[in-house]
């Protein structure tokens, strides 16, 4: 199904958008790519072998001028209408300009919307974000900064890949980690053709307020990440959590371990997470 842009005019945009097929599968097979070793976390409970009713996979697909690729992946949960976690590659971030707020939805999640009585039961639309008594923004898992190029930049302004941030939080000590992420990123993570290479993931925390008296607001947020540094032979890994709260500086950003987070996610979330195979000490084996 396509991807179509949300605006007061959601329904008839998910019938008429132009671009983008992401697609809502059974399994990530189709998009394995942007997981390490194409192995998708072990969330217990929650991402399971095939898609049960409140969980859905969604490889993010998405097309210019005919030319359709898988961008990154998402875990979306549709009671909470927020992803657990985007998954993507990152590979040094391109030269341009942040693209416009071209905000989409996922029509797959709701395809019986069509019929103008049936409400967006499985997912936030900007609405949601427009009844706003919080002061959140839309948050980006797979942030637009991390991407490669504007095409790439560009499929991140999904809905399917927002959950609500307070706006202080997002624009200040998030948007600090992701520079900050990135910038480690560019210089521990190289291939074996010297080139930048890091498996993503990024979540959120379900936590216990609504916007719009339907979309969960995040307690926190987590990322980490795994490559391999080919300049000295190892692997490498780093997780990052904060509170999402309204607070401008990075001093509530926790850089920690990658097993430091699983800890934290086991005590605070769900038991017995693993993010990356073999919590990236060596994904070979």
């Amino acid at each position: 199904m396509r991807l179509c842009i949300a605006s007061v005019l959601a329904v008839l945009l998910a019938l008429s958008c132009p671009f983008g097929m992401s697609e809502v599968l059974e399994t990530f097979d189709k998009c394995s790519e942007f997981f390490l070793r194409g192995q998708p976390p072990v969330i217990p409970g929650i991402l399971i072998s095939k898609s049960d009713a409140r969980y859905k996979k969604i490889c993010q697909k998405y097309s210019s001028q005919d030319n359709p690729r898988y961008m990154f992946a998402t875990l979306y949960d549709t009671s909470s209408r927020i992803p657990v976690f985007s998954a993507y590659k990152y590979t040094g971030r391109g030269n341009f300009d942040r693209p416009g707020d071209l905000w989409k939805i996922e029509p797959q999640l709701d395809p019986h919307v069509g019929d103008m009585t049936v409400p967006y039961k499985n997912q936030a639309i900007n609405e949601d974000y427009f009844a706003n008594n919080f002061g959140m923004n839309r948050g980006h898992l797979f942030p637009s900064s991390h991407a490669a190029d504007v095409f790439t930049a560009e499929s991140t302004f999904t809905l399917t890949n927002i959950v609500p941030q307070y706006g202080a939080f997002n624009a200040g000590g998030w948007r600090s980690m992701e520079i900050e992420s990135g910038d480690t990123m560019n210089t521990q993570c190289t291939d074996n053709n010297n080139k930048v290479l890091a498996h993503v993931l990024t979540g959120a925390i379900p936590g216990k307020n609504k916007l719009n008296d339907r979309v969960n607001i995040p307690s926190s947020m987590w990322m980490a990440f795994c490559c391999y540094n080919s300049r000295k032979r190892l692997w490498v890994s780093q997780a990052y959590w904060a509170l999402n709260k309204e607070e401008r500086d990075d001093r509530g950003i926790s850089r920690m371990s990658l097993e430091e987070l699983q800890q934290f996610l086991s005590k605070n979330w769900v038991e017995n997470v693993q993010l990356f195979r073999n919590n990236c000490r060596d994904p070979l084996g």
